[in-house]
């Protein structure tokens, strides 16, 4: 069952320490470098709000929430295995998301630390089993630098609901990757410019919820 986390944590809200247009823009090149010389799966931005060290929650998880937690129940589950088709064994995923009013743990008030974070390890097969809660859209902060680009390119600050992930496993280049969900308003014109047709799920409608599912595939570090 779900860990259930209570809301009044008191911990001060993170903030975003780099300028956001350089989490939302430049990373665009690192991850373009990266993809070009590593097989496998492709990535896609980290964005501002990944926090490392999440709870450590086994093959079958349930990622934390409040008690009462809003939105549509989701299994997310699939395989992590080598370009040669090998399971892998105890990778990590590390699984980090929105809540359903498009806030994230540790960078808005109210919500508890760890609140739809956490870090999943493949079983014997290379599966995973994350049980959460569907995100939803956000608008990114439009103060400061990025605001003002925003408005002087006449664009919007919204991006489509997404998962983020880091997948990686001992002797394999980690993946750094958003999922994004079908028929989303934003899809076609997230303000990050980072939704690709191959990070796109396909969820399927089960009893009380969705089921999605997604392969990962790691190439071999290239490190000696």
């Amino acid at each position: 069952m779900p860990p259930i986390i209570a809301a009044g944590s008191g911990l001060r809200p993170r903030t975003v320490k780099r300028p956001l247009f350089l989490d939302v823009w430049v990373e665009h090149v690192v991850e373009e470098v990266a993809s070009e010389s590593r097989d496998g799966s492709k990535g896609t931005i980290e964005g501002p709000y990944y926090v490392p060290e999440a709870p450590e929650l086994g093959s079958e998880a349930w990622l934390p929430t409040r008690e009462g937690e809003q939105g549509t129940p989701l299994l997310f589950e699939g395989q992590v295995r080598a370009v040669d088709g090998s399971p892998l064994s105890g990778a990590t995923l590390e699984i980090w998301h929105a809540d359903a009013d498009g806030f994230y743990a540790q960078f808005a008030p109210g919500i508890p630390e760890w609140n739809l974070r956490g870090t999943v390890t493949t079983d014997a097969d290379g599966r995973f089993h994350i049980h959460t809660m569907k995100p939803a859209p956000y608008q990114i902060p439009t103060d400061g630098a990025c605001g003002k680009l925003i408005s002087a390119a006449g664009w919007h600050p919204w991006r489509p609901a997404h998962l983020h992930l880091k997948v990686g496993a001992p002797g394999y280049q980690q993946i750094t990757t958003q999922l994004y969900f079908p028929g989303d308003p934003h899809n076609d014109d997230d303000v990050a410019d980072a939704v690709k047709p191959e990070l796109v799920l396909d969820p399927q409608d089960i009893d009380g919820g969705q089921q999605a599912t997604y392969d990962f595939v790691l190439d071999r570090s290239t490190a000696s």
